[in-house]
This record gives C-alpha cells, sequence and structure tokens, in this order.
C-alpha cells in the first residue's frame, strides 16, 4: 500500500493538502493526491500518476474505512431490461469480497492476477455492472452516510465486502487503463458526508458532481 511509501506533504496556498510519491526501484511512476474541501461536508480529491515507463492497466485503488455504525455497502447498478438503475445490496449470501465493475473490460483487470498477489490475495465475488461509480455506507440510526463517488471515466470497480464483515470498507478502483512512459493521468473523486432520507438523494449528489466535473 501507499501508505507504506516515503512521501512528502505541503499546504497549497488555497488550503489544500497535496502529497507527492516519488518513483522508486520497483515502482517506475510518481503519484500526487490533493485533497481539496468543496464544502465542509464535502471533500474531493485529484489522484494523478506520471509514467517513468509505460505501464499497462494501471490502477489507484482508493480504500475508505468506516466505523461500526456503517455496516453495509449499497452501490449502484444498472436496471435491467431498461429499467431504471437501482442500488444493489451486499448480503452475505452474494460472497464476502463484491466487486461492481464498470463493463466487461473491467472484469478482465480485476481477474488478470493482480488480486492473487500475496500476502493478500482476494478473490472477488463479480456483481452487476455499474450504473455510475457510486457507493454509500448508512448510519441507519441517525440517516448519516458516506458517500463515494467519481466520473465513470475515471473509476472502473466499486468494491466492498459483505454486509456486516469487520472491514467495513467501500474502495474505488481509479484509472484501470495503460499510461504510456512520459504522460501524467488523473482521476477524480469525492467524498460526502451528510444525513440523506433516501439512498437515491445521493444518486442526486453524483449528477451534481457529474456535472460539475464536465464543466471544469
Amino acid at each position: 500500500g501507499a501508505w507504506e511509501w516515503p512521501s512528502t506533504a505541503r499546504v497549497l496556498p488555497d488550503g489544500a493538502v497535496e502529497v507527492h510519491w516519488p518513483a522508486a526501484d520497483g515502482r517506475p511512476f510518481e503519484m500526487g493526491a490533493v485533497y481539496r474541501w468543496a464544502a465542509p461536508d464535502t471533500l474531493d480529491l485529484t489522484t494523478s500518476v506520471t509514467a517513468h515507463s509505460d505501464l499497462k492497466d494501471f490502477e489507484s485503488f482508493l480504500a475508505s474505512y468506516f466505523a461500526d455504525a456503517f455496516p453495509a455497502s449499497t452501490v449502484q447498478v444498472k436496471g435491467g431490461d431498461g429499467k431504471v438503475p437501482f442500488f444493489q445490496t451486499t448480503a452475505k449470501e452474494t460472497g464476502v469480497w463484491q466487486a461492481f465493475p464498470r463493463d466487461r473490460r473491467a472484469v478482465e483487470i480485476i481477474q488478470d492476477g493482480r488480486w492473487k498477489i500475496e500476502p493478500n490475495p482476494v478473490d472477488w465475488a463479480i456483481r452487476d455492472e455499474l450504473a455510475a461509480p457510486l457507493g454509500i455506507r448508512r448510519n441507519k440510526d441517525n440517516g448519516l452516510c458516506a458517500v463515494l463517488m467519481s466520473r465513470p471515466e475515471d473509476c472502473f470497480c466499486v468494491m466492498t465486502p459483505n454486509a456486516g464483515e469487520g472491514h467495513r470498507s467501500l474502495y474505488l478502483c481509479l484509472f484501470g487503463r495503460d499510461v504510456k512512459a512520459g504522460e501524467t493521468a488523473s482521476a477524480r473523486a469525492r467524498l460526502v458526508v451528510r444525513v440523506l432520507p433516501t439512498d437515491e438523494d445521493a444518486a442526486g449528489l453524483c449528477k451534481s458532481y457529474l456535472e460539475k466535473c464536465s464543466r471544469q
């Protein structure tokens, strides 16, 4: 994990925090991350990678972990037979570790062997295709939600353990494409922590976010 890599961090003039990880032996790329508050309950993240050699199907695995008051994830998936998108649950019987891919190509990346590497191999259960890269963890007692979202072109899968599994995590698989030597690529994500009456309210937040991204 990148938390083990040497890094530097600085506060930018606008108050954002920038983290930089240099390239190293066996890691032919440098990475950057800029965290910026868009609102008191809204944190934006831009992750960038500069390749020092060609990178095949590069992935930045963005992990978020939550308190025990947020026991389950829901993920927005496509509705079948022309139905509207809906939020799919993550029941235990559908697998311990669950992956909601963007498309078939995303499944190929997930299953290319990267998750067989020790010391923590994972066997992902492939679930429904994403309607949007949008996942929620909800506190059922007070309605507080943690909503993670990204642009479809930046995120090829949303992953999560099943409801009640102890990690209480939610993951965005960013990039999922080749990055050529000398190229700098970036991916964007947003976290909103807010009381939401329904999961569908989160879809409205994601729509507004994507519209904002398209204007920038």
